[in-house]
């Protein structure tokens, strides 16, 4: 469904974005977009995971060790990283329509270059290109849930596109793997980057007219002021939120597989079902976590007592994960990751929602990808760290430890920057 704007005072006006909007075509066009950016922000994590999912294959291909694998993982953190600097500046300064749709263009055609390496290097190359472009996408999404989503439906959309990247977890192991292995990898890496070409035409299609909600029609777009954000505690506060709690999901999106293969020796064809559990979880955690903010405002809590008790009870949740470790079955250690997952997206679905009220809708984006920096360089960090660990005979529990008493590190971070959370004016 096109998102039609008014063409002057005579037609009837088109489905309104306002808040408070009960219009039922408004509410169809919202769902649409809500819809769209669901899509791809799965897509995003299907093209990153199966990275994971087929070294076996890949390793036979290219002869790498476990330790080149680490650095391949780090090298598309440091490159999403790295190309964050500008991602906030690109989505700020050329609207989130064409941002979006650009940055998913480039991803699929990235990971369907995959398909044609001839070398580590050349592999190596696609991997950075994926990493640069998918990078654009949770800045846009949250730029285009702060612009287009009146605030009644804000939180409850970013709970809903928060379940997308685990929704991509859940079937990227249970289908990929079959697939490769009755296509070839190659195969793999083609079909799931033209997926994302069929998404940019629907993007293209129902985003014709898109028209922000009342109020932000100025600030949609504009210099970026780098002065005034670095120097703002609000922007620092969601860039140390993000780089206190990121590196769990990095670390299970990593090193969970190589986890149970470890603890309860199970084969790569059996890896599929406990990661499922665990990331099925986790889009659980993702869609109670939008209702769980709102409900607490409607019991009469204040912004601030609100977003900071939903953030210390999906805190406490994940002190349930290390758990894993002394799991008498995989199923019980998937349970207990999964946990720390279900509470990992709660945690950050409240990040989301509290950068779109504190940061001014302008500088949102830019913000939003500062945070991933940080989010990606600890990414990279407890990457570099398991392999150290694994290494040095010292186990998986130190990542754990690290994992357990992440959030409530973050969350204390928070309320040392932001005693009182308010909502942006300026």
């Amino acid at each position: 469904m096109t998102l039609h704007e008014p063409q002057g005072a005579a037609p009837p006006p088109a489905p309104s974005l306002a808040e408070g909007s009960a219009d039922p075509a408004a509410i169809r066009a919202q769902n649409v977009l809500i819809g769209l950016i669901f899509l791809a922000t799965a897509l995003n994590y299907v093209d990153r995971q199966v990275l994971a999912l087929l070294k076996p294959m890949l390793e036979a291909e290219f002869n790498w060790t476990d330790q080149q694998f680490a650095h391949l993982g780090s090298i598309f953190q440091l490159a999403a990283a790295a190309s964050l600097l500008g991602v906030g500046w690109f989505v700020d300064r050329f609207g989130v329509r064409f941002a979006y749709g650009f940055a998913v263009a480039v991803w699929s055609l990235a990971g369907m270059a995959h398909a044609l390496a001839a070398s580590v290097q050349q592999f190596v190359i696609a991997r950075a290109v994926l990493a640069t472009a998918e990078s654009v996408n949770t800045p846009a999404a949250m730029k285009t849930a702060a612009i287009y989503l009146p605030i009644q439906r804000r939180s409850i959309g970013i709970g809903i596109i928060n379940t997308a990247p685990n929704i991509g977890a859940i079937i990227t192991p249970l289908l990929i793997p079959p697939f490769a292995i009755a296509f070839g990898w190659k195969a793999a890496f083609l079909v799931t980057g033209a997926l994302g070409l069929l998404w940019l035409a629907a993007w293209h299609f129902n985003t014709a007219k898109l028209k922000p909600i009342a109020g932000q029609t100025a600030t949609t777009r504009g210099k970026v002021e780098w002065g005034v954000i670095l120097s703002d505690r609000r922007t620092w506060t969601v860039i140390g939120a993000k780089a206190f709690t990121d590196l769990v999901w990095w670390f299970v999106l990593f090193w969970t597989p190589d986890f149970f293969s470890r603890q309860f020796s199970l084969s790569q064809g059996a890896l599929g079902w406990p990661i499922a559990i665990i990331f099925t979880l986790a889009a659980l955690g993702a869609v109670s976590s939008g209702a769980l903010y709102p409900a607490l405002l409607l019991r009469g809590l204040s912004v601030n007592a609100a977003r900071k008790s939903a953030m210390l009870a999906f805190a406490l949740i994940v002190l349930v994960m290390p758990l894993a470790l002394i799991a008498s079955n995989p199923w019980v250690a998937a349970i207990c990751i999964g946990m720390g997952l279900f509470a990992h997206q709660g945690f950050s679905t409240n990040i989301f929602g509290m950068a779109t009220e504190i940061i001014p809708s302008r500088r949102i984006a830019t913000v939003i990808a500062l945070g991933a920096i940080g989010g990606n360089l600890t990414g990279t960090g407890i990457i570099e760290f398991a392999g150290w660990s694994l290494d040095s005979g010292l186990g998986y529990g130190p990542l754990f430890v690290v994992c357990g008493s992440a959030y409530l590190v973050a969350l204390a971070f928070i309320h040392l920057m932001q005693p009182k959370l308010a909502t942006a004016t300026d």
